[in-house]
């Protein structure tokens, strides 16, 4: 015969996960968010509103760091086609492992975690999977800080909170240029989120976890714990804030420091 026991604090955090559950899946059929672009036929809701995806599609005209404004280009190639008379169509593709909605794994900032093998393909798929907030960080605030997580009182043992600002807002990642002002951590509040919080996944609504002028540090403190994994450029448009169950899958790419990723919530 097994035994096992559970302390108070934990325990209290699964009723405290629970009842918010409860209380997301009860407004479900009152949530309405619409599909970004309905003549093209691509939505970003599915299962009457129960499947949400928050993964912006891949374009030529996409954002991408370094092109100087003018998008990702052409990242696909049509090798084989069946109307130039071969037997199938298939394509190739060519394109950054940090291209629109994408994770980061320690390597990425981390030189010895890079040459020690701390790949994508070595992600904690627990961390990726299963329940997370939604959360609005306050607009007149233009990083994630110490003092802006003090602020949000994300409940201990919350896992993986998404972090909407005024980035969503603002439109930026539906722009060709980089715009160097976006929302992202601070150092002492990617710090914050380490020592206070059992938050493993972070994920933000632009290109980077770490705001421009803490791109190193804020981006280092949170990799460097090897347990923690960010996931950028979410598409958090018209989702209403609240529990979701977070599902969030990058591509086994051995050797890779990032990966595209789908990632979608569950209502």
């Amino acid at each position: 015969m097994y035994g096992f026991s559970v302390s108070l604090p934990d325990l209290m955090a699964s009723l405290l996960l629970f009842l918010i559950f409860l209380q997301a899946y009860s407004s479900v059929s009152d949530r309405h968010i619409s599909c970004e672009k309905p003549k093209t036929n691509r939505c970003d809701v599915y299962g009457n509103g129960r499947i949400i995806d928050i993964t912006h599609s891949i374009t030529p005209e996409m954002i991408a760091w370094g092109t100087g404004g003018i998008g990702l280009g052409q990242f696909l190639w049509l090798k084989k086609s069946i109307k130039k008379g071969d037997n199938i169509n298939s394509s190739f593709m060519n394109l950054s492992v940090h291209t629109g909605t994408h994770v980061d794994a320690p390597g990425h900032f981390i030189g010895s975690d890079f040459d020690a093998g701390f790949d994508v393909d070595n992600l904690d798929l627990d961390a990726l999977i299963g329940p997370g907030l939604l959360v609005d960080v306050p607009r007149d605030k233009n990083k994630i800080t110490a003092d802006v997580m003090e602020s949000l009182s994300i409940p201990k043992g919350i896992k993986r909170v998404l972090f909407r600002t005024s980035n969503t807002d603002r439109g930026l990642m539906y722009k060709r240029e980089e715009d160097l002002s976006f929302v992202a951590f601070s150092a002492d509040g990617a710090k914050w989120l380490v020592e206070n919080t059992d938050i493993k996944l972070v994920g933000v609504d632009y290109l980077s976890v770490a705001a421009y002028d803490d791109l190193d540090s804020a981006h280092i403190e949170l990799l460097k714990t090897r347990e923690i994994i960010p996931v950028e450029g979410l598409k958090l448009d018209e989702v209403e804030a609240g529990l979701y169950y977070v599902n969030c899958l990058p591509m086994r790419l051995v050797g890779a420091e990032g990966s595209p990723a789908r990632c979608v919530l569950l209502s």
